[in-house]
């Protein structure tokens, strides 16, 4: 008789399906008597179950994450084992599956579920390569059906995956595969050629995963033909089970609230999630808006809202958090009312910097903030006159897009040259002059001083240099302020900038409430747990997985590498690491002729890496730093970039 025990954390039918008996632990016996877990058995909090497994022992896998061995208990009918045990926490237990019968509530699917079905299925098969054609640590882009696919070979075993990042379709074959783990080289997303499964961000989805077969020293790969056209796979993930009363309260729509979410879902969580946005559209890609500032809503969504319904995931728009009440585990919303919680994700992000000079509040001021706003500036700034204030980022990627659409651009900024402070004088240089060639002018070394109107509307810009520009439109992204404000009087810690404290397991000081991106700031690994505010993408997705994964008593830090990119007039720089406080750059490449490769050097170390078409060395830089690796000055002064594996 099979016997699959299913977590409601985890999708152990996936892990667990061995032949025995499961029934409670010694620590839950009534006197003498060890009850029989049936099908009909509900779980029972706070008591163990355990599984006998009879036929095969369970995977080292399964014991770190699940469960532990439970030595010395002794079932009735001892004299069927030859096997171990393994113990799991009944108030994860969902049901008992007997001979694939379900009972009980819903349950997560794995990758293996369902495969005898799918065998039945028609597939497409190909042969790709000869067995000898691939070394260990080697990968090539093959086709089967006209599908493209990625064939990898390691520790003397071929695997196939799709071939393309599930974030924006990069692929996957130019970036770095270091084991069982392939980095996009454009984004540093990572998942695993073995399974397909994500395991580092940007990016939601994970890899199709395909059947590999090798005969007679050829190298076949099989795709179901329903499968052919699929480049991404979303994860598994069970539904809301109305009976459970506990609620996950995730305030803020970025994408740490909603990676927490899936992965929630994912770990087979079935009380109430709600996610609380002041935005009008629930979660979507943020940063396309300074980089496309015309893009539809529909476009930029990263779940459609069917999504949210098929998973039990409520997202409540245009609703803002004001307060938090930890002794009663409740929030006070904008409308009076008040919603309670049993454990509360803080995910509020940063809003941007307001100019704090007259003239601050006239019509065509911009902030870049929402999709509205992205929308605003595109129209207000069609053949008109921009005047960009500030030269960093948002900045940057603002005028950028500008110069295709305005009459003229203007850009000020405190420094010499833009992102000179992040990313050095020789690398902000050239990216001025590759902004002046579209016409864009630069006032540096300068400050706003006032902003002119009349009637109530811009029409210019006064610098502290006398100089005075003619503006239509004026955007500001002088820096953001972490969203915190609302947490006045709830004992949770804050920095000096007002972002939340959390420890590496995305913990705040007070009991079930855990923050996550750019709201939080951190102990980053990398640095020595050095403690940190970082506003990338990819990591507010990284602290989103942690954080859910420490709710359900999976005890995870956060060690992500940070990493993250910028695109002006199409080229796109990539930049891995934390150099705040380098004292030197040193370049491989000439950053005149527009492809370099920067290293970020403090205390004779690498603690950053930047690049213009030289990938994918910044996708190696991450993952060399990711396993712990210290990349000396030396190996980044040598002309021999071998430890690159360039």
């Amino acid at each position: 008789m099979s016997t699959t025990v299913v977590s409601r954390y985890e999708g152990l039918s996936r892990m667990i399906q061995a032949r025995g008996v499961a029934f409670p632990a010694p620590s839950c016996r009534q006197g003498n008597q060890t009850k029989h877990v049936s099908k009909k058995t509900k779980p029972i909090k706070d008591q163990l179950f355990v599984v006998w497994c009879i036929e095969s022992p369970p995977s080292d896998d399964l014991l770190q994450r699940h469960g532990r061995l439970w030595e010395g208990l002794v079932p009735r009918d001892s004299n069927r084992l030859s096997r171990g045990a393994i113990s799991l926490d009944a108030s994860f237990l969902c049901s008992v599956d007997v001979g694939g019968r379900k009972a009980g509530m819903n349950r997560c699917k794995g990758p293996g579920q369902g495969a005898e079905e799918q065998q039945e299925e028609e597939e497409v098969t190909g042969m790709v390569c000869q067995e000898v054609d691939l070394r260990d640590g080697q990968m090539k882009e093959v086709t089967v059906g006209d599908q493209k696919v990625l064939l990898v070979r390691t520790r003397g075993q071929y695997s196939a995956v799709g071939s393309q990042c599930s974030h924006y379709n990069a692929p996957l074959v130019k970036g770095v595969l270091v084991g069982d783990r392939v980095r996009c080289p454009f984004h540093g997303a990572c998942f695993n050629v073995r399974t397909g499964d994500i395991e580092e961000y940007p990016g939601l989805d994970c890899l199709p995963s395909y059947k590999v077969k090798v005969e007679d020293g050829k190298v076949y790969v099989s795709i179901h033909k329903n499968s052919l056209k699929l480049t991404k796979r979303v994860k598994e993930m069970c539904t809301r089970e109305p009976d459970i009363q506990h609620t996950t309260l995730l305030i803020g729509g970025g994408p740490a609230s909603l990676v927490c979410a899936e992965t929630l879902r994912q770990n087979c969580y079935q009380g109430r999630i709600v996610i609380v946005t002041k935005d009008t559209l629930p979660p979507f890609d943020k940063p396309k808006l300074s980089k496309a500032l015309d893009l539809d809503s529909s476009s930029i969504l990263l779940r459609p809202s069917d999504f949210y319904q098929q998973h039990g995931v409520e997202v409540w728009t245009r609703k803002e958090v004001v307060s938090v009440d930890p002794a009663e585990k409740s929030v006070k919303l904008s409308d009076g009312s008040l919603q309670r919680y049993d454990q509360l994700l803080i995910s509020t992000g940063c809003r941007a910097r307001p100019l704090d000079c007259p003239g601050w509040d006239l019509h065509g001021v911009k902030l870049l903030q929402t999709h509205e706003d992205a929308n605003e500036i595109h129209h207000s700034a069609l053949g008109q006159k921009a005047v960009v204030i500030g030269a960093s980022f948002i900045g940057m990627e603002v005028a950028s897009y500008l110069s295709n659409t305005a009459a003229s651009v203007a850009v000020v900024g405190p420094s010499r040259y833009p992102y000179e402070r992040s990313l050095g004088p020789q690398i902000g240089r050239m990216i001025m002059q590759m902004l002046e060639e579209k016409n864009v002018k630069f006032y540096m070394t300068d400050f706003v001083d006032e902003i002119k109107g009349e009637n109530g509307k811009v029409k210019g810009v006064l610098l502290k240099s006398g100089i005075v520009l003619e503006a239509d439109v004026v955007i500001a992204g002088i820096g953001v302020i972490p969203n915190s404000d609302f947490l006045t009087g709830s004992q949770l810690e804050v920095d000096s900038r007002k972002a939340v404290i959390v420890d590496k397991f995305m913990r705040t000081n007070i009991p079930d409430i855990f923050s996550a991106g750019d709201v939080t700031s951190f102990p980053l690994t990398i640095r020595g747990d050095q403690r940190v505010n970082v506003g990338h993408w990819q990591m507010s997705q990284a602290q989103g997985r942690v954080a859910a994964l420490n709710m359900l008593k999976k005890p995870t830090k956060c060690e992500s590498v940070p990493f993250f990119w910028t695109v002006l007039l199409g080229k796109s720089i990539r930049y891995t690491g934390y150099g705040e406080g380098y004292t030197e750059i040193l370049f491989k490449g000439k950053v005149e002729e527009r492809k370099f490769l920067a290293f970020y050097i403090k205390d004779e170390v690498v603690v950053a890496a930047a690049s213009l078409m030289f990938d994918p060395a910044v996708a190696r830089v991450a993952e060399l730093m990711a396993t712990g690796q210290v990349i000396s000055k030396a190996q980044a002064q040598a002309d021999d970039l071998s430890w690159l594996q360039m």
